[in-house]
Order: C-alpha cells, then sequence, then structure tokens
C-alpha cells in the first residue's frame, strides 16, 4: 500500500505543478492503457499468433491429406479456423470473395480501437506542447511584472514546470505507440496467414471433383 500511496501522491504532485493539461494527460493515458489491455484480451482469447495447427493443417492439405487437415483446423484455437475449415475441400470453386469478406471482418474487429490509440500518439506530444506554451507565457508574464527586481531561481522554477507537461507528453506518446506497433504487427500476421492459407486451399485442383485437366479429359470422351 505504501508504494501505491506513494505513486498517487506522486500524480498528484505532477498535476498540481503541470496543471489541468497534466491532468488531461493523464486520462488520456488511463483511456490508452485501457484499450491495449483490452485488445490483448481480444487477441488472446481469439487465439492470434497461434499459428501451429493453422500451419499443420495447411501442410496436410498440401500432401493430400484432408481428414488430417481438418482435424488439425477442428484443434486450432485461431479464429481463422472456421473460415479456412469452410474452404478445406472446396477447391476453386469456392467463391472467394466471400470467404475473403469474412476474413476481412474479422481482422477489422482485431483493429478497432487502433484509431483511438494512434490518436493518443499524436495527440499527446502536441498536448504537451501546448501546456509547455501556456506555463512559459506565465512565466514570462511574471517575469514582466517583476520589473528590474527579477528572481532569476523563480523565473527557472516556472519554465522547468513548463516543460513537464512535454515531458508527461511525450511519457504517453512513447510506450502508446509501441503497442501499436506491436498490436499491428499481431494483426498483419494474421492477414499474411489468411491469404496464404487461402491460396493453397482454393488453388485450381485443389478439393473434391477432378482436377480441371481430368474434367476436361472426361468431357472429351463424352463427346467421342
Amino acid at each position: 500500500m505504501s508504494a501505491l500511496a506513494e505513486l498517487l501522491a506522486g500524480l498528484r504532485e505532477a498535476v498540481a505543478l503541470g496543471g489541468p493539461v497534466v491532468a488531461l494527460l493523464g486520462g488520456v493515458s488511463i483511456v490508452a492503457l485501457a484499450v491495449v489491455l483490452a485488445k490483448l484480451w481480444q487477441f488472446r482469447g481469439l487465439g492470434v499468433g497461434r499459428h501451429e495447427a493453422v500451419r499443420r493443417a495447411l501442410r496436410e492439405a498440401d500432401a493430400g491429406a484432408e481428414a488430417a487437415a481438418r482435424a488439425a483446423l477442428a484443434r486450432s484455437p485461431s479464429h481463422l479456423s472456421p473460415v479456412l475449415a469452410r474452404a478445406l475441400g472446396a477447391g476453386a470453386g469456392q467463391a472467394r470473395s466471400r470467404l475473403q469478406a469474412e476474413i476481412d471482418a474479422g481482422l477489422a474487429r482485431l483493429e478497432s480501437g487502433f484509431r483511438l490509440l494512434d490518436s493518443v500518439v499524436q495527440l499527446a506530444p502536441l498536448l504537451g506542447l501546448f501546456g509547455t506554451v501556456l506555463g512559459m507565457i506565465e512565466a514570462f508574464q511574471a517575469l514582466q511584472a517583476a520589473g528590474a527586481a527579477v528572481d532569476p531561481s523563480a523565473l527557472a522554477g516556472g519554465i522547468w514546470v513548463a516543460l513537464l507537461t512535454t515531458a508527461v507528453g511525450l511519457g504517453v506518446a512513447m510506450p502508446t505507440a509501441l503497442c501499436l506497433t506491436y498490436l499491428e504487427s499481431r494483426v498483419a500476421a494474421e492477414r499474411a496467414l489468411a491469404d496464404e492459407a487461402l491460396e493453397v486451399l482454393l488453388r485450381p485442383g485443389f478439393g473434391p471433383g477432378p482436377a480441371p485437366e481430368a474434367a476436361a479429359h472426361v468431357a472429351g470422351l463424352a463427346h467421342a
């Protein structure tokens, strides 16, 4: 409890020194942290990044073992598995656009909240700079009011307090940017795997029914 009390005391002191801008940045940082934690929980629940079973299914499909591929997809925790299971065995006759749309919709749900995090990354340094400008204005107003009796220590104190908001803004923006980059890389990996899987499962000649060359041969025998 003592550590928490010290943290809260430090936050109150920072807000008292930096004013409403620091308080606003504190609220923005709480929102950003909540979004990051929610996205990590969502990614875990949807099996994002857990590709072992999906890749095993693709290897089995390449080897022509459709039953083994379906079993691997059934064990997969990935959110891509249901769509890939429908694509498996459907062959080139399956509408790729329909499957691609379902995958894109799932990836869009994963990307929800990214705009907010990106806004925090861009807005937090600007808020910090805004607070610094306001603080500098107050410091130079005090300097003007002091006239000839200028206290350099008071001026320096006003300047570092003004710069505090810029430091807080950067402190909010930088970890948020790192978290956003990490989340975006996870979604990019999901999209790359989905594209690869559709290429494998919907390639011509894969799936039920004869391959195109065999179908042409059968048609030629029928006309003979």
